[in-house]
């Protein structure tokens, strides 16, 4: 069995961002990442554009250049891959941690492959791999999606586009300008304050032209084969509809959270519990990294933010030594 000064769960940004920075302070470290190298950046939509600009994706000060100020997914995965690659870290893909025990001094983590043993583990598996459901009938019919890859795709089809940050509206307005008839479902009074500054009016003004249909304190009913149920203030309307993009937002996965042994806060925020001093949880060796800090406050830790994360783990765990 291999033994780590540290196993880093997660090969996002911020996993790579700990493991550049184990290799510096000369611990020993293994990244384990259940897909490929930045599997949510890679599972992104083909065109997103992200918010930051690229001196704030930057990590362990490597120099991320973009043709524009802010880059596209593909110079992201570009930036993010050069760096794992350059560096040579030692980065297991495609490989699932199912269970973390542990054991007087030691960690033991069992993946679909293999088994480690740690003297301490850092969690940066972020919250992009469980949507936010629903829960009303039809959510399951293949015609409906939580996730939204290429606007090609829903050319010539009735869209319901359900939701209103960010992802949800560059959804709608790439197929929009696909050819997609679309139709913008919204829970709030209007569109969300957090969507990009440069894309807020273009979505405003497709909507009052009419090019985009947005109902809004608007829910879900029901979801059938051929039509979408929503309830409006009005009542209640039957549209017909081809695909459903219910982008809702995500959340952590709490349940390995608690299989840990990491208390979370009894609110709605679900917060888990650790020093912001050294990011180490109630279990002592075992610590949190990157967005995932944030619980359902899935918009209060980004890249730019909580790269400082890797630096203080690492030197929280040299002072044990």
């Amino acid at each position: 069995m291999q033994e780590f000064d540290v196993a880093i769960i997660g090969g996002g940004p911020i996993g790579i961002a700990c493991g550049l920075e184990a290799k510096k302070q000369g611990l020993s470290y293994i990244i384990i990442e259940k897909g490929p190298i930045v599997n949510s950046l890679f599972n992104y939509p083909v065109n997103m554009q992200f918010f930051s600009s690229s001196e704030k994706l930057e990590i362990d000060e490597i120099p991320f250049i973009s043709k524009e100020a802010k880059p596209k997914r593909s110079e992201a995965l570009e930036y993010y891959r050069r760096i794992v690659t350059s560096n040579q870290l030692n980065i297991h893909l495609f490989e699932t941690v199912l269970k973390v025990e542990k054991q007087a001094d030691f960690f033991f983590v069992e993946s679909n492959k293999n088994q480690y043993r740690a003297k301490n583990v850092v969690v940066a598996t972020g919250f992009y791999d469980l949507p936010n459901k629903m829960n009303v009938p039809g959510e399951d019919l293949p015609k409906v999606s939580h996730y939204y890859n290429d606007p090609h795709f829903y050319a010539g089809q009735k869209v319901a586009v359900i939701g209103a940050s960010n992802s949800a509206i560059d959804a709608a307005l790439e197929c929009w300008r696909k050819g997609a008839q679309v139709t913008l479902i919204i829970r709030g009074p209007e569109v969300g304050q957090r969507v990009k500054y440069w894309v807020r009016p273009d979505i405003i003004n497709r909507i009052e032209e009419g090019s985009i249909k947005a109902y809004y304190h608007a829910t879900v009913k029901e979801i059938t084969p051929t039509e979408i149920i929503i309830h409006t203030p009005e009542g209640d309307l039957t549209l017909e509809n081809d695909f459903v993009l219910a982008l809702t937002g995500y959340m952590p996965n709490f349940e390995f959270l608690k299989q840990l042994g990491i208390a979370l806060s009894d609110d709605e925020k679900r917060l888990p519990t650790y020093n912001p001093e050294t990011m180490e949880t109630n279990i002592p060796g075992l610590f949190l990294a990157g967005v995932i800090c944030g619980g359902m406050e899935t918009h209060k830790w980004f890249i730019e933010n909580s790269r400082i994360h890797a630096p203080i783990i690492m030197g929280s765990i040299l002072q044990k030594k």
